[in-house]
């Protein structure tokens, strides 16, 4: 197994634990937290919160693992740089989603 493989395959594994996130949020039954060492929100619909919350997560996880095919073509491919920005916009957009529209839904 060549780097750029190994190194497709961690990014793919850090991708899965965002999908496992996702799923982990559906099921759970009181509200997840987004934000780190920051206290949840009164949620007025949780089931409806975690449900909308999880699948952030997932598509999140999944287009990180799609921006982290250009890894395949080698250490040194010019394509390397589409995943580094393609992961800052995703992060920002994720973000801006959870904040302008989560948030605002289902504050209580």
């Amino acid at each position: 197994m060549n780097g750029a493989t190994m190194g497709f395959l961690v990014w793919a594994v850090l991708g899965a634990i965002m999908i496992g996130f996702g799923i982990r949020a559906l099921f759970m039954k009181t509200a997840i937290g987004f934000w780190a060492n920051i206290r949840q929100f009164p949620v007025n619909d949780i089931k409806g919160y975690n449900r909308s919350t999880g699948i952030l997560f997932m598509c999140y996880g999944i287009i990180f693992i799609v921006l982290g095919l250009p890894l395949l073509t080698g250490q040194n491919s010019p394509f390397i740089l589409l995943s580094v920005l393609g992961v800052m916009l995703e992060t920002i957009v994720m973000m801006a989603i959870y904040i302008m529209v989560i948030t605002k839904k289902y504050r209580g």
